[in-house]
C-alpha cells in the first residue's frame, strides 16, 4: 500500500486471476486503425514513469509520462507498446507480462490503447533509457496519480484500468 504524502490518495494493489494475460490481450483490437499504446509497468506499489523533454514543440513538455507512444505501420497495439519499451527503455518484455489491455475513443483523433504489464526488479536492474525524456523512476502509483505535472489523460487511464485489474482504492 502506498500513501500519497496529502493523505488524498492510497493504493493496495491485488490482481484480480479472472483477466485475460499475454496473447489472450489481442482480443481487445478489432484490427481497426489505431493512434498508439501506452503502457503501465507496475513492481509493488511503484510504476515506471518519466520526465518528458522539456521543449516547447512537443506534447506535454517537462510532464511526467509513461512508456509507449505511435503505430508504426500495421502493428497490433501490444506490438506497438513493446516496441516502444523497447525503444524508450531498453526492455523487451513476452506478451504474456502484460496483463489488462482497453482501447479508449478519443474525440476527432484515432483510438489509443493503455495496458497494463508486471515489472520485475531485474528489469529494472536492466533499464537502458533512450534519447527521449529526461530521466525516468519508478513512482509510487498514488503519487502519479495525484502529480500535477503528469499526462493527465494517463492517470484518468491508469486509475480506471486499476480498478478492473486490481482491487483499487482510492
Amino acid at each position: 500500500m502506498t500513501q500519497h504524502p496529502t493523505g488524498l490518495i492510497s493504493v493496495c494493489l491485488r490482481p484480480r486471476a479472472d483477466r485475460p494475460r499475454g496473447d489472450g490481450l489481442l482480443s481487445v483490437w478489432d484490427g481497426e486503425d489505431f493512434a498508439g499504446a501506452k503502457l503501465a509497468l507496475i513492481l509493488e506499489d511503484q510504476i515506471l514513469t518519466y520526465r518528458r523533454d522539456d521543449k516547447p514543440d512537443i506534447p506535454f513538455p517537462n510532464c511526467w509520462d509513461l512508456p509507449g507512444g505511435g503505430r508504426e505501420g500495421d502493428e497490433a497495439p501490444t506490438d506497438c507498446a513493446l516496441r516502444e519499451l523497447a525503444e524508450e527503455f531498453g526492455l523487451n518484455l513476452p506478451y504474456s507480462r502484460l496483463t489488462l489491455g482497453r482501447r479508449y475513443e478519443r474525440a476527432d483523433r484515432l483510438p489509443a490503447y493503455f495496458f497494463i504489464g508486471d515489472l520485475s526488479a531485474d528489469d529494472v536492474d536492466a533499464i537502458e533509457f533512450g534519447d527521449e525524456g529526461q530521466y525516468w523512476r519508478l513512482m509510487p502509483i498514488g503519487d502519479f496519480l495525484a502529480e500535477t505535472q503528469a499526462v493527465s489523460a494517463l492517470q484518468e487511464r491508469l486509475r480506471d484500468c486499476l480498478s478492473l485489474e486490481y482491487n483499487f482504492l482510492k
